[in-house]
C-alpha cells in the first residue's frame, strides 16, 4: 500500500525528457545547418543526463533538464585535455588546450579550404571567418564562458526556425558557463533546460564539462570532470537486468525527496543506490521488495554519514559494469571521499546526522 501511494514522477519525467531532447536536437540541427560554416562544425549529438533523464528527479515542477552537448574540434584543430597527474582523480585544475594542426596533406580537406597552420590569420578570417581560437579561447585554452556566450547567440538566431517556436515562448536565463532556456506554453508550468558543453576524455564516458557549481566562482578556462554520462549509462545498463517494474528508482526518488532542503547532497543517495545495485542480487529489486530496499539505502547512507566517508562510485571500483567506459587510471586510482566536507566542517556533519535521522 505504501509503495503504491508514492507519487513517483517516472512517467512524466520520461515523457518530458523525450520532448526536451526533441527540442535540443532540432536546435542543434538548425544551428549546424544555417548558422555555422563548414569550418566551424564543433557540436555533436546531445546527451540527456542527471536525475530527470534517469527518472528520479525529486524537484517536481522545478526540475531542470540537463543536457550535455559534446564538442569536437573542427578540421585543423585538436583538443588536448590537461588533467594533471594520472593518479589525481578528480584532477585539481583540468583545462582544454586548443592546438592547430596542419591539414595540407589530408585527403579529406575540401578544395579551396585554407590550412589554419600555413596561412596568415587575416587571410583565414577573410576566407573562413573568425577562428576557433578567436571565438572560444583565451590564451589557447577553451573558455567555458566564451563557449556559452557564443552558443547563446546562436540559439537566439536559430529558435525562430524551429517548429517548437510556435508552441513555446523561449527565454534565455542568466548562466555564465551554460545555456539555460525557459520554455513556456499556455496552461503549463515553465520547462527549464540547461545545456552544458563537454569534451570527451579519450573514448571513455567521462567528460570535462562547463557545468556550474552553485556559489563557487570558477576560472573561465577551468572545466570540471563530470561522470553524468557514465552514470546515465550505468542506470540504463542495470535496468536491463532488473525485474520488470523494479523499485530502484522509486527508492532513489523517495530518499532524495526526503533529503531536499537538509543540506545533504542527493548525489550521496545516488552513489549509495549505485553501490547497492552492484551488491544486492538483481531479483531482490522486485517492486514487492520496495520497503526492504528503501531500508537498505537509508541504513547505508546513515552509516556513511556517521563515518563521514563514502567512496565515489567510479574510482577504484571493480564492480562498475564493463559497458561503462572509464579511463584506465580510474581502475587503479585511490577512491575519493564524496563526503569530505563533513570531515572538515563539524557543523555540517551535525546537520547531516540530523538529516539522516529524519530520513
Amino acid at each position: 500500500i505504501y509503495e503504491r501511494r508514492i507519487q513517483w514522477p517516472g512517467q512524466k519525467l520520461l515523457h518530458t525528457s523525450r520532448e526536451v531532447m526533441e527540442v535540443v536536437n532540432n536546435l542543434l540541427s538548425a544551428i549546424q545547418e544555417h548558422f555555422l560554416s563548414s569550418s566551424f562544425q564543433v557540436l555533436k549529438t546531445a546527451i540527456g543526463v542527471d536525475s530527470a533523464f534517469e527518472g528520479w528527479s525529486p524537484h517536481g515542477n522545478d526540475t531542470v533538464y540537463h543536457v550535455l552537448v559534446p564538442l569536437q574540434p573542427p578540421c585543423g584543430y585538436a583538443f588536448l585535455l590537461d588533467v594533471g597527474k594520472p593518479w589525481e582523480v578528480p584532477p585539481k585544475d583540468p583545462r582544454i588546450c586548443v592546438r592547430l594542426e596542419c591539414t595540407c596533406k589530408m585527403d579529406q580537406l575540401q578544395e579551396n579550404t585554407l590550412c589554419c597552420c600555413c596561412h596568415p590569420n587575416e587571410e583565414l578570417r577573410q576566407e573562413q571567418g573568425p577562428s576557433l581560437l578567436d571565438t572560444l579561447c583565451t590564451d589557447s585554452l577553451l573558455d567555458a564562458h566564451k563557449t556559452a556566450a557564443w552558443f547563446q547567440t546562436l540559439v537566439t538566431s536559430a529558435w525562430r526556425t524551429l517548429p517548437q517556436s510556435c508552441r513555446y515562448d523561449m527565454k534565455l536565463l542568466p548562466s555564465g558557463r551554460a545555456c539555460r532556456l525557459q520554455l513556456t506554453k499556455a496552461n503549463s508550468s515553465p520547462l527549464t533546460i540547461e545545456i552544458m558543453f563537454g569534451v570527451q576524455q579519450g573514448d571513455s564516458d567521462i567528460f570535462l564539462s562547463s557545468e556550474n557549481i552553485k556559489r563557487t566562482p570558477i576560472p573561465n578556462t577551468r572545466w570540471l570532470v563530470t561522470y553524468a554520462v557514465a552514470e546515465a549509462k550505468f542506470f540504463t545498463h542495470t535496468s536491463m537486468w532488473l525485474p520488470r517494474g523494479s523499485c530502484h528508482l522509486k527508492c532513489l526518488y523517495m530518499c532524495a525527496r526526503i533529503l531536499l532542503g537538509t543540506g545533504l547532497s542527493t548525489y550521496a543517495v545516488k552513489t549509495v543506490t549505485m553501490r547497492l545495485l552492484t551488491t544486492i542480487p538483481q531479483s531482490s529489486w522486485h517492486r514487492a521488495e520496495f520497503l526492504p530496499r528503501l531500508e537498505d539505502a537509508m541504513r547505508h547512507l546513515r552509516c556513511c554519514v556517521e563515518e563521514k566517508h563514502l567512496d565515489h562510485f567510479f574510482t577504484g571500483n571493480y564492480s562498475v559494469p564493463a559497458e561503462v567506459a572509464l579511463p584506465k587510471e580510474f581502475e587503479f586510482s585511490q577512491p575519493f571521499n564524496i563526503l569530505h566536507k563533513l570531515v572538515r566542517d563539524p557543523e555540517r556533519h551535525k546537520k547531516a546526522l540530523l538529516a539522516v535521522e529524519h530520513l
